[in-house]
């Protein structure tokens, strides 16, 4: 069943794209799972034609399949596109933290700092949504940072096998503090302004997924391709 999120700023068919993606990343709409354009209409409020186009969108993606016998299903995780996502964002963020060791200033740095001690609380009492959410951000951060928010957005578009993958693995394994050890470690390179060093944090953080995938795929088979 889909649900409903805040309605953005921009087109009908970007609100419609924005809440489907959503719902698959966050695993509540699994693999195989039946979607209707005629249900998220009606549930969304919104009429058939802004749908189809959000649903051709998402099919591109291979977050949605189309199947003549059976209608459209939610995909599985394709483990090439989690894997081709993961080599785009480990070659770019490499550079990214390089630039964040030459260019990061104080205020920058707090901002990172900032969201590091709110992945500190969310150990305690958050949940993996949110700690997802703050992890999204920390990465951010650094891209905008760097100036380069459009590099950012480019490559969330290529990562959504990607990251669904990770929302599993955070929702699956509740011990978090590697993740977030991992963070405080590209963080305290970039404060020392030790550039080798965040480079190879990152590479061994963005690495992270490759330890899990396979038996994450052993224990909830039917969500692999």
């Amino acid at each position: 069943m889909i649900s409903t999120i805040k309605r953005i700023n921009g087109s009908t068919r970007d609100f419609v794209y924005e809440t489907v993606k959503q719902q698959i990343i966050n695993w509540e709409l699994e693999p195989g799972t039946k979607i209707s354009e005629k249900e998220v209409a009606e549930k969304l409020e919104v009429s058939r034609t802004p749908v189809r186009e959000a649903f051709m969108n998402l099919a591109q993606e291979e977050l949605l399949g189309v199947y003549p016998q059976s209608g459209t299903r939610v995909s599985q995780i394709d483990l090439s596109l989690v894997e081709e996502g993961r080599f785009v964002r480990e070659n770019i963020e490499r550079a990214i933290v390089k630039e964040a060791c030459k260019n990061f200033e104080e205020d920058q740095l707090f901002q990172l700092e900032t969201n590091l001690t709110m992945q500190d609380l969310c150990l305690e009492k958050g949940t993996h949504h949110r700690l997802f959410e703050l992890d999204d951000a920390f990465h951010r951060l650094l891209f905008e940072g760097s100036g380069k928010k459009r590099t950012w957005e480019m490559i969330r578009k290529m990562n959504t096998h990607f990251d669904r993958l990770r929302m599993l693995r955070l929702a699956s394994n509740p011990d978090w503090d590697v993740l977030v050890s991992q963070h405080k470690d590209i963080f305290g390179y970039i404060s020392k302004k030790e550039a080798d060093l965040a480079e190879e944090a990152m590479k061994t953080h963005l690495h992270l997924v490759d330890f899990e995938k396979e038996e994450l795929k052993e224990r909830y088979p039917s969500y692999f391709k």
